[in-house]
């Protein structure tokens, strides 16, 4: 059996109590853990803001930089952390409580030196099925072009080759990623032999003219950044630009679709969600969609100009 020392990323970000043991599931598999912790200073009230600096110990080191510079920033912040000694990072999200298979078996899928990523099958519990599409299942691993942040398992190597993508804040930074390693050279796998139990946002199940729809209620920011990422990525993944843009539209049709359908709060979820698709076709970020107490790259360049 191949044995690899693991170190497993969190970003985290007003965490709860379930942070606490989502570390202690990690460290029974990994050598270490690094907690990024992108919780403002200074909101919590008359409370901490975060539990996280709670946790640092001697397998566990938290970055309290008292900041929320996004999703990717905060990952490549931890990959400049890593211990010497660490030969795989395994990122999860603050609420991913590890099942005990999960680590050894991804570990084992790392064995085929081309597999740069291994990933378990997310799983959701509250409606009981995959999130993946049913077309690749196996009983086995199958090959994928892009997984989600939470429960992959990456070589060391292909860290130092691929960053992540920053200007991205939050949404698509993962299948951003994912692209940018199979285009390096490496493969990407999900082990359908392991199930990692994942909830995305409030999902909601709706019928509608006879058809069964799952819908994630985001916050009118979430959908800014949604339309405004996926522009940018079929454009910076797609050799062919008409293909890139067909990409996109047909994605931002159902996206907007189903918003006008399903989002009670849709004069607000809407214009948010096309004023994100309009930024990301002009390479532009919105600063009133950035949530209290974030940073962005753009916006702080903007900021330091017009001083």
């Amino acid at each position: 059996m191949v044995d690899l020392r693991v170190t497993a990323v969190f970003t985290a970000y007003h965490p709860d109590e379930r942070l606490a043991a989502a570390v202690e599931a990690a460290l029974r598999d990994c050598t270490s853990v690094i907690i990024v912790d992108n919780t403002p200073a200074g909101t919590g009230g008359g409370a901490p803001a975060s539990t996280a600096p709670a946790l640092a110990g001697p397998r566990v080191t938290v970055i309290d930089h008292g900041r929320n510079v996004g999703l990717g920033a905060a990952l490549n912040l931890a990959v400049r952390e890593l211990p010497g000694t660490c030969e795989a990072v395994l990122f999860l999200d603050q609420d991913s409580e590890l099942p005990p298979e999960i680590v050894p078996g991804l570990v084992a899928d790392l064995a085929d030196a081309g597999v740069g990523i291994a990933a378990p099958s997310p799983w959701d519990p509250k409606h009981q099925r995959y999130y993946c599409s049913d077309a690749k299942r196996n009983d086995s691993v199958s090959d994928e072009e892009a997984v989600i942040t939470s429960g992959m398992l990456v070589r060391r190597e292909v860290l130092e080759k691929v960053p992540f993508n920053e200007d991205m804040f939050l949404d698509w930074v993962d299948v951003a990623f994912c692209l940018d390693v199979r285009r390096a050279g490496w493969r990407i796998v999900i082990d359908w032999r392991l199930r990692l139990p994942h909830e995305i946002g409030a999902c909601e199940v709706h019928t509608k003219f006879g058809r069964t729809v799952h819908y994630s209620h985001y916050p009118a920011f979430r959908l800014y950044w949604i339309g405004r990422n996926v522009s940018i990525l079929h454009r910076g993944h797609f050799e062919s630009r008409p293909r890139a843009l067909a990409s996109t539209l047909i994605f931002m049709a159902q996206r907007f679709t189903t918003t006008l359908l399903f989002e009670p709060q849709r004069r607000t979820h809407v214009p948010a969600l096309l004023r994100g698709f309009r930024d990301g076709l002009r390479e532009r970020v919105d600063p009133r969609y950035l949530p209290a107490g974030a940073e962005h790259p753009a916006v702080r360049r903007g900021a330091d100009a017009r001083r």
